[in-house]
C-alpha cells in the first residue's frame, strides 16, 4: 500500500441504514468487542480479511461497499 493511500469505510452509514443499529450490536453481530467496532469507525484500525467479509455478509453488500481505498492528494 502507498504512503498515500488510506483505508476509509462506511461502516457508520450502513449502522445507520440498517435501523440506526448501535455500535454494540453491530459488534455483537459480527464477534468483535464495540472498541473494535468505534477504532474502525474512526480508522485507526484496519480489520482483518475474515472480519471484513463477516461484516459485508452481515450488511449484505460487498466489501468495497465497505471498505475503500482514499488517495490523499
Amino acid at each position: 500500500m502507498k504512503e498515500s493511500e488510506n483505508i476509509r469505510n462506511a461502516l457508520r452509514k450502513y449502522r445507520f441504514l440498517n435501523g440506526e443499529m448501535t455500535q454494540q450490536e453491530l459488534a455483537e453481530a459480527v464477534g468483535v468487542s464495540r472498541q473494535t467496532i468505534v477504532t474502525l469507525e474512526k480508522g485507526q484500525y484496519n480489520p482483518s480479511v475474515a472480519l471484513a467479509l463477516r461484516m459485508a455478509k452481515f450488511f449484505k453488500v460487498k466489501v468495497e461497499d465497505l471498505f475503500y481505498l482514499e488517495e490523499e492528494i
